[in-house]
């Protein structure tokens, strides 16, 4: 089994959108360039060019947006099996990226210039279908995270973030963390912890918070 051959199923598992594709998935490893991260790598500062796209094979992304305040909010995460809309919005319209990109563990990606990206979506009807479908993924989690900053109470915002984002009960993250993504004060969201360890719903630890009644 040649390399090439391992690499178009090793491609394929983690983005299986692309089954059955064979001749684009091909080409888009012809001009790949493969690219490992470690935790906390800054991919993107807004305002920066976009000379490639990244597709992730493992790890994880967040993209976040700063406010004039000197706050963070996350815009969306991406991970193995997906790529950036932006990155590819800001490939398609020859605009500068929107946004700050940041590793959030380590892990690898695929790095496809910029030209060979535009004349893949030209050319091939699965790499457009791709890119709708993430690009309307990505609308529906803003749009929603749109709806939670200018409708939702911050404490149920936070219980909500505290259950789904916790393994086992259990949520390793710095309140500052926190407060990035839901985006508010760092200060906020440890009073609103405090308040919930008082009611006996959760147990804090240092950068950890246990579930107690979920």
């Amino acid at each position: 089994m040649s390399a090439t051959t391992i690499a178009m199923e090793e491609f394929v598992s983690i983005f299986p959108r692309f089954r059955h594709q064979e001749e684009l998935v091909a080409e888009l490893l012809a001009q790949a360039r493969r690219q490992a991260f470690t935790a906390d790598t800054q991919l993107y500062w807004e305002g920066d060019a976009c000379a490639a796209i990244a597709f992730l094979l493992a790890g994880e992304v967040r993209v976040y947006k700063y406010g004039e305040s000197g706050r963070e909010i996350t815009l969306y995460g991406i991970g193995p099996g997906e790529t950036c809309i932006l990155n590819a919005s800001c490939i398609l319209g020859h605009n500068a990226y929107p946004a700050n990109a940041v590793t959030v563990s380590a892990g690898e990606m695929l790095l496809v210039p910029a030209h060979e990206f535009r004349r893949l979506l030209g050319v091939h009807e699965a790499m457009r279908a791709f890119v709708f479908s993430i690009l309307s993924e990505r609308l529906t989690e803003v749009m929603e995270l749109v709806h939670e900053v200018a409708f939702g109470r911050m404490d149920e915002r936070l219980l909500d973030y505290l259950i789904e984002k916790s393994a086992d009960g259990i949520l390793l993250a710095t309140h500052q963390r926190i407060a990035n993504d839901l985006g508010t004060s760092r200060e906020v969201v440890s009073r609103l912890l405090k308040e919930l360890e008082r009611q006996g719903k959760v147990s804090l630890g240092r950068n950890s918070i246990t579930l107690l009644e979920f």
